[in-house]
């Protein structure tokens, strides 16, 4: 197939996931009349190097889109023919690159919660705390400040909800949580209540009886990854460097994304529900894991496929 013609199907697996395209495919279209001009088969970064010197100065940002775009798309193509190789992120200067996420496994998260229980403190209080705020973190993708920001009457244990006052870009919204869940943190206030002495606002609380702050969770949870080896031990109550505390909450965006494909949902229909359940302002923000995760980006492909294939009979 001509690069013209794998390029129309690309434009088109991504528009049947709900893709606005109007810059990406003006972009690419623009790189496939330069590369098949030059009679190219396959992209490397050599030709993406001589097609981007013909273009006129750009700023950054323009820079950074060309680079990202073409990235994209001979990553896809790569997948199914490796003669194809994507011209790295870092290749051109200024731009902007967003890191790729690690995906916990299921036996990482429970190791993590289970080295968080065990951290030591005077009553016990430390590790119950981060143990479930982390265990929170890994089913709900909640983000940390907005984990750390609830209230005790944010939990609405009668109807399995949880009111998220301080969302991203301040915006309000409620979670529905699997029954599971409420007890687990019914279990938890009964529990910090009594070692404290008596109950208090906030949901996560240290010893002292006052809200977690952001500084303690992520230094309590490099613990905790140091202590499991996601982390190499550190002198000096280091952090060191490895998987984020944010990364659970990208676990989980993909945990679900990948669960739709397996079961046959609809993932346009269910992606909506998604963005609103993470507090993403703008759904790019969630089609952003399909980029960032082979595995989203294939199982995405072999349904579009799967699809056309059964369109056509």
């Amino acid at each position: 197939m001509s690069l013209t013609s794998q390029l129309n199907r690309y434009l088109g697996l991504r528009r049947s996931l709900g893709y606005d395209l109007t810059t990406c495919e003006r972009i690419l279209r623009r790189f496939t009349r330069f590369a098949e001009r030059e009679g190219a088969t396959h992209i490397d970064t050599a030709l993406f190097l001589r097609w981007h010197a013909t273009l006129g100065d750009a700023c950054p940002s323009t820079r950074a889109a060309r680079l990202s775009v073409v990235h994209l798309f001979a990553q896809w193509l790569n997948s199914f023919d490796p003669g194809h190789t994507a011209p790295p992120r870092g290749l051109l200067p200024g731009g902007i690159q967003r890191s790729r996420p690690y995906i916990y496994t299921d036996a990482e998260i429970g190791s993590i919660i289970a080295a968080a229980k065990a951290l030591p403190s005077i009553c016990g209080l430390r590790g119950l705390t981060c143990s479930t705020l982390f265990g929170l973190i890994a089913v709900t993708g909640l983000g940390i400040s907005e984990a750390l920001g609830l209230d005790r009457n944010d939990l609405d244990a009668d109807h399995d909800v949880l009111r998220v006052r301080q969302g991203k870009l301040g915006k309000e919204r409620l979670l529905p949580l699997d029954r599971s869940v409420v007890r687990k943190l019914m279990d938890y206030l009964a529990e910090r209540d009594r070692l404290i002495g008596h109950p208090v606002t906030p949901v996560f609380v240290t010893e002292k009886g006052i809200r977690l702050t952001d500084c303690a969770a992520r230094y309590n949870f490099a613990q905790a990854c140091q202590q499991i080896g996601l982390r190499a031990p550190q002198p000096y109550c280091k952090h060191g460097r490895g998987p984020r505390i944010h990364d659970l909450r990208h676990s989980f965006a993909v945990k679900t994304m990948i669960g739709w494909y397996r079961t046959g949902k609809d993932p346009a229909r269910e992606m909506i529900r998604l963005t609103t359940y993470l507090g993403h302002s703008n759904p790019s923000n969630t089609y952003w894991y399909l980029e960032a995760v082979p595995e989203l980006l294939d199982l995405a492909t072999k349904r579009a496929t799967a699809d056309g294939r059964e369109a056509v009979r």
